[in-house]
């Protein structure tokens, strides 16, 4: 696949690969049932309000590099779009390896959602900027108000609201589901961790935690 993204060619000690200037990121978690779990409950709320959250049907990923196709179908479930993590991984081409491409994550977003409107966006640079950062909110707030849930590539170390920190040397893929404060802190759906599904992190640690990488809105 052609690609403006830098394709790196590189693994980590956990096996991720960086590819189309993301990287997937293989995680071990138990899975939960599907329609089960903390996100289940969660309620849509009016535009206008500076807060939204959509409902999400949570399913945790079942093997150490099923980040990729996790966080595609959670998202799918906002739009009540039903797609097994199996059948995203083949489309996606999944190994343990992870998924090869950043734009292998938007495609499937596109194609299954039935709408061709998420883009993939890169975060270059060590941190994120003002500029990349705001145009994050605009997509993460623009994005849930239009009822759909992008996908965040992060790497690293990421510290939530209320201060746990959620380490993915290796890099992983997260879904957003909702945004409060105009979408100054938004919240994750996490497949690594049924037990860790859902949290709140304020959009300039989501922006510093997703830089060297980007995110499909």
């Amino acid at each position: 696949m052609m690609t403006t993204l830098i394709r790196k060619a590189a693994l980590t000690a956990c096996g991720a690969v960086f590819a189309g200037g993301m990287i997937t990121g293989p995680m071990s978690a138990t899975a939960a049932p599907s329609g089960t779990g903390p996100l289940a409950a969660l309620t849509e709320r009016g535009k206008g309000t500076g807060e939204r959250q959509l409902k999400v049907r949570y399913e945790a990923q079942p093997n150490f590099y099923y980040c990729g196709p996790a966080a595609v179908r959670n998202a799918l479930t906002v739009m009540d779009r039903d797609v097994s993590q199996d059948d995203l991984a083949r489309e996606m081409g999944t190994t343990e390896r992870g998924t090869d491409s950043a734009h292998l994550i938007t495609k499937a977003l596109n194609e299954r959602s039935g709408k061709n409107v998420y883009r993939t966006v890169e975060l270059p640079g060590p941190v994120a900027d003002d500029a990349q950062t705001d145009r994050l909110r605009a997509d993460i707030v623009s994005a849930v108000d239009d009822g759909r849930s992008p996908v965040v590539n992060v790497v690293g170390t990421g510290t939530d609201t209320d201060g746990t920190s959620h380490t993915f040397e290796g890099g992983h893929y997260i879904s957003v589901t909702g945004y409060r404060g105009g979408g100054d802190q938004v919240k994750i759906a996490d497949s690594a961790d049924p037990a860790r599904a859902e949290y709140w992190i304020t959009i300039d640690a989501l922006a510093d935690w997703a830089a060297t990488r980007g995110y499909s809105a």
